[in-house]
């Protein structure tokens, strides 16, 4: 099993910055990739960014130019930091990590972007 642990949600300012964190342990197999999902109210959850162990990112068109998406030496957290956040941002954010067995998912943490 693997557990994710997520950090670093809360509310800000549209226009401000948030960073969030995911530490995965357990079981970790590799390869893998850890990311980000997002689900606002009313609507489906829909991949903000990933990363895998070799390396590669891919992004939600919302995210590009905003976002980034980063994973220590490790592999086992992965860090999203977000600029420029808009309420549209706001939503629940889902740390991910899928390998070729198992997906696996943290609680969730709150992001919300309001004056």
């Amino acid at each position: 099993q693997v557990q994710l642990v997520e950090s670093g949600g809360g509310l800000v300012q549209p226009g401000g910055s948030l960073r969030l964190s995911c530490a995965a342990s357990g079981s970790i197999l590799r390869p893998n990739s850890m990311g980000w999902y997002r689900q606002a109210p009313g609507k489906q959850r829909e991949l903000v960014a990933s990363a895998t162990t070799g390396g590669k990112t891919n992004y939600a068109d919302s995210a590009k130019g905003r976002f980034t998406i980063s994973r220590d030496n490790a592999k086992t957290t992965v860090y999203l930091q977000m600029n420029s956040l808009q309420p549209e941002d706001t939503a629940v954010y889902y740390c991910n990590l899928h390998n070729l067995l198992n997906d696996f998912w943290g609680q969730g943490t709150q992001v919300t972007v309001s004056s």
